[in-house]
């Protein structure tokens, strides 16, 4: 494909199948994950159809406007940007979200968070509605995943970020779940007051990647996703001490606390809650790579 704008001519009978088979290489030589499907995937963007269509119409040549839209998202993907900013919408739990910058990209891994509060929420002792609160909500994907399956629930959802609780309230609306999910700011607890905020759930994925491993991520996370969401301090354990520290002073008795982890720090993360002494009853279950990724506990009674 022309590098130049000058060089981009109708004229060029560039097809729907000649730029995906220029796509798919020029992206490998520039280290781009899955370079086949990055291409397909920005070409519909760039059409404003569905993937399938590219090969119903793979010979419906592109004109000047469509291939210069076509550059601009490759361009932008050489550089790192992840797809998912680029087309601004991240699927989860089989619904579409949102994402800008402001938050973090959801993660496969994250519905195993999802997944471990919905089995939680289909027991026995969850008859009546509960109160439920994600902590550091970004984008709203868990909140949100959580209100479609369950609705007869109250679900709240803070962050510290007012953009990304921007993002979170538009894709609640989007879902038409807007009315069920009560967003405020607040850095973790520190908004609430634990005499008149009692919560049967809270739910978390918060930042976990120790500092110094951070720089040594992918371009695609460590230059684009927003870096609070990601660093937990030196150690990766920053947040868990300051959740754990002061969560059970929001749960009910008996009421669950739930959090996703690094691979290698479930250990850690029980002794901080042993240490605390206000919480009994850990679980822990992996992801689906079969890593370690989730551990829950109860606030004793």
């Amino acid at each position: 494909m022309p590098e130049n704008k000058s060089d981009i001519r109708v004229d060029n009978q560039w097809t729907i199948i000649k730029l995906l088979r220029w796509a798919a290489p020029y992206l490998k030589r520039h280290d781009i994950d899955s370079p086949r499907a990055t291409g397909e995937i920005l070409l519909a963007h760039a059409l404003q159809c569905e993937r399938i269509d590219l090969y119903l119409n793979y010979d419906r040549p592109l004109n000047g406007d469509e291939l210069q839209a076509f550059k601009s998202l490759i361009q932008r993907r050489i550089r790192r940007e992840p797809v998912a900013y680029i087309l601004g919408i991240k699927e989860f739990w089989s619904l579409d979200f949102e994402v800008t910058r402001d938050v973090l990209i959801p993660r496969p891994e994250t519905e195993c968070l999802v997944e471990a509060a919905l089995e939680i929420l289909s027991g026995p002792a969850s008859s009546q509605s509960w109160r439920i609160l994600d902590l550091g909500t970004g984008s709203g994907a868990i909140i949100i995943a959580l209100a479609s399956q369950q609705p007869r629930h109250r679900y709240f959802a803070s962050d510290r970020s007012a953009q990304a609780l921007g993002v979170a309230r538009r894709n609640a609306r989007r879902h038409k779940l807007g009315d069920m999910i009560q967003f405020f700011t607040a850095d973790w607890l520190t908004a609430l007051n634990p005499k008149t905020s009692a919560f049967d759930m809270i739910v978390s994925n918060p930042p976990y990647i120790p500092s110094p491993v951070i720089r040594g991520l992918q371009p695609e996370i460590q230059d684009f996703e927003p870096l609070a969401a990601l660093d937990g301090n030196d150690d990766g354990l920053g947040c868990y001490n300051k959740i754990l520290g002061c969560a059970h002073r929001f749960l009910e008795p008996g009421g669950v606390l739930l959090l996703e982890i690094g691979h290698d720090q479930q250990d850690a993360v029980r002794r901080i809650a042993r240490d605390c002494g206000h919480y009994d009853n850990f679980g822990s279950g992996k992801d689906y790579a079969g890593h370690d990724r989730i551990v829950w506990m109860h606030r004793s009674k």
